[in-house]
Protein backbone atom coordinates (compact mmCIF):
# COMPACT_ATOMS: atom_id res chain seq x y z
CA UNK A 1 0.00 0.00 0.00
CA UNK A 2 1.09 3.57 -0.62
CA UNK A 3 2.26 5.29 2.53
CA UNK A 4 2.20 8.72 4.11
CA UNK A 5 3.27 10.04 7.50
CA UNK A 6 1.12 10.47 10.58
CA UNK A 7 1.53 14.23 10.81
CA UNK A 8 4.58 16.17 9.71
CA UNK A 9 6.93 14.28 12.05
CA UNK A 10 5.07 11.04 12.63
CA UNK A 11 5.73 7.44 11.65
CA UNK A 12 5.05 6.09 8.17
CA UNK A 13 1.60 4.53 7.77
CA UNK A 14 -0.52 3.19 4.96
CA UNK A 15 -2.82 5.75 3.37
CA UNK A 16 -5.77 3.69 4.62
CA UNK A 17 -5.93 2.38 8.18
CA UNK A 18 -8.31 0.15 10.14
CA UNK A 19 -10.93 1.22 12.66
CA UNK A 20 -11.64 -1.61 15.10
CA UNK A 21 -14.70 -0.29 16.98
CA UNK A 22 -17.27 -2.38 15.15
CA UNK A 23 -15.55 -5.61 16.07
CA UNK A 24 -16.96 -5.36 19.59
CA UNK A 25 -19.00 -2.17 19.92
CA UNK A 26 -21.88 -0.30 18.33
CA UNK A 27 -22.87 -2.62 15.50
CA UNK A 28 -24.96 -5.71 16.23
CA UNK A 29 -23.87 -5.42 19.86
CA UNK A 30 -25.67 -8.44 21.30
CA UNK A 31 -25.00 -10.77 18.40
CA UNK A 32 -22.28 -13.42 18.57
CA UNK A 33 -18.75 -12.02 18.41
CA UNK A 34 -16.23 -13.80 16.24
CA UNK A 35 -13.03 -12.63 17.88
CA UNK A 36 -10.88 -15.10 15.96
CA UNK A 37 -12.03 -13.64 12.65
CA UNK A 38 -11.54 -10.10 13.95
CA UNK A 39 -8.02 -10.92 15.08
CA UNK A 40 -7.35 -12.35 11.65
CA UNK A 41 -8.67 -9.16 10.02
CA UNK A 42 -6.34 -6.98 12.12
CA UNK A 43 -3.33 -9.08 11.22
CA UNK A 44 -4.36 -9.21 7.57
CA UNK A 45 -4.65 -5.42 7.59
CA UNK A 46 -1.01 -5.22 8.65
CA UNK A 47 -0.08 -7.63 5.86
CA UNK A 48 -1.89 -5.39 3.36
CA UNK A 49 -0.13 -2.26 4.62
CA UNK A 50 -3.02 -0.77 6.61
CA UNK A 51 -0.73 -0.25 9.56
CA UNK A 52 -2.68 2.41 11.51
CA UNK A 53 -4.84 0.40 13.93
CA UNK A 54 -7.40 2.52 15.81
CA UNK A 55 -9.34 1.64 18.96
CA UNK A 56 -10.54 3.30 22.20
CA UNK A 57 -10.98 2.40 25.83
CA UNK A 58 -14.71 3.15 25.63
CA UNK A 59 -15.35 0.64 22.83
CA UNK A 60 -16.99 -2.31 24.51
CA UNK A 61 -16.25 -0.72 26.93
CA UNK A 62 -12.70 -2.03 27.31
CA UNK A 63 -13.19 -5.22 25.29
CA UNK A 64 -12.05 -3.68 22.01
CA UNK A 65 -8.64 -2.77 23.41
CA UNK A 66 -8.33 -6.30 24.79
CA UNK A 67 -9.17 -7.72 21.35
CA UNK A 68 -6.62 -5.49 19.62
CA UNK A 69 -4.06 -6.44 22.24
CA UNK A 70 -4.55 -10.13 21.48
CA UNK A 71 -4.31 -9.47 17.75
CA UNK A 72 -1.00 -7.64 18.13
CA UNK A 73 0.57 -10.22 20.43
CA UNK A 74 3.21 -12.60 19.15
CA UNK A 75 5.35 -10.09 17.29
CA UNK A 76 2.62 -8.18 15.45
CA UNK A 77 2.82 -5.09 17.67
CA UNK A 78 6.03 -3.97 15.96
CA UNK A 79 4.24 -3.85 12.61
CA UNK A 80 1.40 -1.60 13.82
CA UNK A 81 1.05 2.10 14.45
CA UNK A 82 -1.28 1.72 17.40
CA UNK A 83 -3.82 4.41 18.28
CA UNK A 84 -6.28 4.51 21.16
CA UNK A 85 -8.39 7.17 22.84
CA UNK A 86 -9.43 8.53 26.22
CA UNK A 87 -12.07 10.99 27.36
CA UNK A 88 -15.35 9.11 26.94
CA UNK A 89 -16.68 6.74 29.57
CA UNK A 90 -19.62 4.35 29.76
CA UNK A 91 -22.03 5.81 32.30
CA UNK A 92 -24.52 2.93 32.11
CA UNK A 93 -24.59 -0.45 30.34
CA UNK A 94 -27.44 0.65 28.07
CA UNK A 95 -29.43 3.69 27.08
CA UNK A 96 -27.43 4.88 24.10
CA UNK A 97 -28.45 4.54 20.42
CA UNK A 98 -29.57 1.00 19.67
CA UNK A 99 -29.47 0.31 23.42
CA UNK A 100 -25.66 0.49 23.35
CA UNK A 101 -23.81 1.68 26.48
CA UNK A 102 -24.66 5.26 27.42
CA UNK A 103 -21.58 7.44 27.05
CA UNK A 104 -20.42 10.54 28.94
CA UNK A 105 -17.36 12.78 29.02
CA UNK A 106 -14.41 12.56 31.38
CA UNK A 107 -11.44 14.72 30.44
CA UNK A 108 -10.19 15.29 33.96
CA UNK A 109 -6.40 15.03 34.26
CA UNK A 110 -6.58 12.41 37.02
CA UNK A 111 -8.76 10.22 34.79
CA UNK A 112 -6.36 10.53 31.85
CA UNK A 113 -3.34 9.66 34.00
CA UNK A 114 -5.04 6.49 35.26
CA UNK A 115 -6.69 5.54 31.95
CA UNK A 116 -3.45 5.29 29.96
CA UNK A 117 -2.09 2.63 32.29
CA UNK A 118 -5.27 0.59 31.97
CA UNK A 119 -5.21 0.95 28.19
CA UNK A 120 -1.60 -0.20 28.00
CA UNK A 121 -2.43 -3.20 30.18
CA UNK A 122 -5.35 -4.21 27.96
CA UNK A 123 -3.34 -3.63 24.77
CA UNK A 124 -0.38 -5.60 26.08
CA UNK A 125 2.18 -2.92 25.26
CA UNK A 126 4.34 -0.37 27.03
CA UNK A 127 3.30 2.53 24.78
CA UNK A 128 0.83 3.59 22.12
CA UNK A 129 1.93 5.43 19.03
CA UNK A 130 -1.01 7.83 19.10
CA UNK A 131 -3.08 8.79 22.16
CA UNK A 132 -6.22 10.72 21.29
CA UNK A 133 -8.66 12.83 23.28
CA UNK A 134 -11.90 11.20 22.15
CA UNK A 135 -14.02 14.28 22.88
CA UNK A 136 -13.32 17.57 24.61
CA UNK A 137 -15.00 17.53 28.01
CA UNK A 138 -17.18 20.66 28.22
CA UNK A 139 -16.60 20.74 31.99
CA UNK A 140 -12.78 20.69 31.74
CA UNK A 141 -10.64 23.29 29.94
CA UNK A 142 -8.93 21.59 27.03
CA UNK A 143 -5.59 22.89 28.30
CA UNK A 144 -5.98 20.76 31.43
CA UNK A 145 -6.88 17.58 29.55
CA UNK A 146 -4.16 18.17 26.95
CA UNK A 147 -1.61 18.93 29.64
CA UNK A 148 -2.27 15.55 31.25
CA UNK A 149 -1.89 13.88 27.87
CA UNK A 150 1.40 15.70 27.36
CA UNK A 151 2.51 14.10 30.64
CA UNK A 152 1.70 10.72 29.11
CA UNK A 153 4.12 11.50 26.25
CA UNK A 154 6.78 12.73 28.67
CA UNK A 155 6.46 9.46 30.58
CA UNK A 156 7.10 7.47 27.37
CA UNK A 157 3.63 5.92 27.38
CA UNK A 158 2.59 7.57 24.11
CA UNK A 159 4.58 8.82 21.13
CA UNK A 160 2.14 11.42 19.76
CA UNK A 161 -1.17 13.01 20.66
CA UNK A 162 -4.37 13.50 18.66
CA UNK A 163 -7.79 15.10 19.00
CA UNK A 164 -11.22 13.96 17.84
CA UNK A 165 -14.27 15.96 16.73
CA UNK A 166 -12.84 19.40 17.50
CA UNK A 167 -12.99 22.93 16.14
CA UNK A 168 -10.07 24.92 14.78
CA UNK A 169 -10.12 27.03 17.94
CA UNK A 170 -9.83 23.93 20.11
CA UNK A 171 -6.94 22.60 18.02
CA UNK A 172 -5.11 25.90 18.41
CA UNK A 173 -5.62 25.91 22.18
CA UNK A 174 -4.21 22.40 22.41
CA UNK A 175 -1.26 23.29 20.18
CA UNK A 176 -0.27 26.02 22.61
CA UNK A 177 0.29 23.28 25.21
CA UNK A 178 1.72 20.39 23.15
CA UNK A 179 1.95 19.54 19.42
CA UNK A 180 -1.17 18.05 17.82
CA UNK A 181 -0.21 15.16 15.52
CA UNK A 182 -3.69 14.25 14.29
CA UNK A 183 -7.35 15.16 14.26
CA UNK A 184 -10.00 12.48 13.88
CA UNK A 185 -13.49 13.37 12.67
CA UNK A 186 -16.20 11.92 10.49
CA UNK A 187 -15.65 12.59 6.78
CA UNK A 188 -17.35 10.90 3.85
CA UNK A 189 -19.36 11.63 0.74
CA UNK A 190 -22.36 12.32 2.98
CA UNK A 191 -20.50 14.06 5.86
CA UNK A 192 -18.35 16.91 4.57
CA UNK A 193 -18.35 19.33 7.50
CA UNK A 194 -14.54 19.21 8.10
CA UNK A 195 -13.83 20.39 4.55
CA UNK A 196 -14.85 23.95 5.43
CA UNK A 197 -12.34 24.78 8.19
CA UNK A 198 -10.80 21.87 10.08
CA UNK A 199 -9.23 20.00 7.18
CA UNK A 200 -7.64 23.13 5.62
CA UNK A 201 -6.24 24.08 9.02
CA UNK A 202 -4.77 20.59 9.48
CA UNK A 203 -3.16 20.79 6.03
CA UNK A 204 -1.66 24.17 6.87
CA UNK A 205 -0.32 22.98 10.22
CA UNK A 206 1.03 19.59 9.09
CA UNK A 207 -1.56 17.70 11.15
CA UNK A 208 -2.82 14.32 9.97
CA UNK A 209 -6.56 14.05 9.47
CA UNK A 210 -8.13 10.65 10.25
CA UNK A 211 -11.66 10.27 8.87
CA UNK A 212 -13.81 7.76 10.70
CA UNK A 213 -16.94 6.31 9.06
CA UNK A 214 -15.59 7.14 5.57
CA UNK A 215 -18.16 4.72 4.12
CA UNK A 216 -21.09 6.35 5.89
CA UNK A 217 -21.29 3.52 8.45
CA UNK A 218 -21.59 1.05 5.56
CA UNK A 219 -24.40 2.90 3.82
CA UNK A 220 -22.31 4.27 0.94
CA UNK A 221 -21.09 0.76 0.14
CA UNK A 222 -24.69 -0.21 -0.64
CA UNK A 223 -25.16 -2.51 2.33
CA UNK A 224 -28.59 -1.25 3.38
CA UNK A 225 -31.74 -0.61 1.39
CA UNK A 226 -34.19 -0.52 4.30
CA UNK A 227 -34.29 0.28 8.01
CA UNK A 228 -35.18 -3.37 8.53
CA UNK A 229 -31.78 -4.40 7.14
CA UNK A 230 -30.18 -3.12 10.37
CA UNK A 231 -29.76 -5.66 13.20
CA UNK A 232 -32.21 -5.14 16.05
CA UNK A 233 -29.51 -3.97 18.49
CA UNK A 234 -27.47 -1.90 16.04
CA UNK A 235 -26.84 1.69 17.14
CA UNK A 236 -27.47 2.94 13.59
CA UNK A 237 -31.16 2.36 14.31
CA UNK A 238 -31.00 5.45 16.50
CA UNK A 239 -29.33 7.69 13.90
CA UNK A 240 -31.48 10.16 11.92
CA UNK A 241 -30.02 9.28 8.51
CA UNK A 242 -31.00 5.64 8.93
CA UNK A 243 -34.65 6.27 9.78
CA UNK A 244 -36.87 4.85 7.04
CA UNK A 245 -37.94 8.09 5.31
CA UNK A 246 -34.43 9.58 5.39
CA UNK A 247 -32.84 6.29 4.38
CA UNK A 248 -35.16 6.01 1.40
CA UNK A 249 -34.19 9.49 0.24
CA UNK A 250 -30.49 8.83 0.84
CA UNK A 251 -30.55 5.79 -1.41
CA UNK A 252 -30.33 8.24 -4.30
CA UNK A 253 -26.80 9.09 -3.12
CA UNK A 254 -25.87 5.40 -3.05
CA UNK A 255 -27.31 4.87 -6.53
CA UNK A 256 -25.21 7.70 -7.91
CA UNK A 257 -22.05 6.40 -6.21
CA UNK A 258 -22.74 3.01 -7.79
CA UNK A 259 -23.14 4.59 -11.23
CA UNK A 260 -19.79 6.35 -10.91
CA UNK A 261 -18.17 3.17 -9.55
CA UNK A 262 -19.46 1.12 -12.48
CA UNK A 263 -18.16 3.71 -14.91
CA UNK A 264 -14.74 3.79 -13.23
CA UNK A 265 -14.50 0.01 -12.84
CA UNK A 266 -14.33 -0.14 -9.04
CA UNK A 267 -16.62 -1.07 -6.18
CA UNK A 268 -18.79 1.64 -4.56
CA UNK A 269 -16.78 1.32 -1.35
CA UNK A 270 -13.51 1.83 -3.22
CA UNK A 271 -14.85 4.93 -4.94
CA UNK A 272 -16.14 6.37 -1.66
CA UNK A 273 -12.80 5.73 0.04
CA UNK A 274 -10.77 7.03 -2.91
CA UNK A 275 -12.73 10.30 -2.76
CA UNK A 276 -11.80 10.67 0.92
CA UNK A 277 -8.11 9.91 0.26
CA UNK A 278 -8.15 12.49 -2.54
CA UNK A 279 -9.03 15.26 -0.08
CA UNK A 280 -5.37 15.68 0.91
CA UNK A 281 -2.00 14.02 1.37
CA UNK A 282 -2.46 14.10 5.14
CA UNK A 283 -5.89 12.39 5.02
CA UNK A 284 -5.80 8.79 6.31
CA UNK A 285 -9.27 7.20 6.48
CA UNK A 286 -9.84 4.42 8.99
CA UNK A 287 -12.78 2.37 7.66
CA UNK A 288 -13.98 -0.28 10.06
CA UNK A 289 -14.72 -3.86 9.13
CA UNK A 290 -14.64 -7.30 10.70
CA UNK A 291 -15.01 -9.11 7.35
CA UNK A 292 -11.91 -10.23 5.42
CA UNK A 293 -13.37 -9.61 1.95
CA UNK A 294 -14.40 -6.06 2.85
CA UNK A 295 -10.93 -5.43 4.27
CA UNK A 296 -9.30 -6.46 0.99
CA UNK A 297 -11.74 -4.28 -0.97
CA UNK A 298 -11.11 -1.29 1.30
CA UNK A 299 -7.33 -1.59 1.18
CA UNK A 300 -7.36 -1.82 -2.61
CA UNK A 301 -8.91 1.67 -2.65
CA UNK A 302 -5.43 3.02 -1.84
CA UNK A 303 -4.49 2.41 -5.47
CA UNK A 304 -7.68 3.84 -6.98
CA UNK A 305 -7.09 7.04 -8.93
CA UNK A 306 -10.35 8.78 -9.74
CA UNK A 307 -10.56 10.95 -12.84
CA UNK A 308 -11.34 14.64 -12.66
CA UNK A 309 -14.81 13.84 -14.00
CA UNK A 310 -15.38 11.21 -11.31
CA UNK A 311 -14.26 13.57 -8.55
CA UNK A 312 -16.43 16.39 -9.88
CA UNK A 313 -19.47 14.12 -10.02
CA UNK A 314 -18.83 12.92 -6.47
CA UNK A 315 -18.37 16.50 -5.28
CA UNK A 316 -21.77 17.30 -6.76
CA UNK A 317 -23.67 14.63 -4.81
CA UNK A 318 -26.61 16.03 -2.84
CA UNK A 319 -26.50 16.50 0.91
CA UNK A 320 -28.05 13.65 2.90
CA UNK A 321 -31.40 13.70 4.66
CA UNK A 322 -31.02 13.65 8.44
CA UNK A 323 -28.30 14.63 10.88
CA UNK A 324 -25.31 12.53 11.91
CA UNK A 325 -26.53 11.93 15.47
Amino acid sequence: MRTTTLGSTGPEVGVIGLGCMGMSHGYDITGPRDDDTSIGVIRQALDLGATLIDTSDVYGPYTNEELVGRALAGGHRERAVLATKVGLVATSPSGGPGNSPKIGNNGRPEHIRAAIDESLRRLGTDHVDLYQLHRVDPEVPIEESWGAMAEVVAAGKARQLGLSEVTVAQIARAQAVHPVASVQSELSLWTRDPLAEVLPYCAEQGIAFLPFSPLGRGFLAGRFTSFDDLPADDFRRGLPRFQQDALRANLAIVARVREIADRAGFSPAQVALAWVVAQGDQVIPIPGTKTPKYLVDNCAAADVRLSAEDLADLDALPAPEGGRY
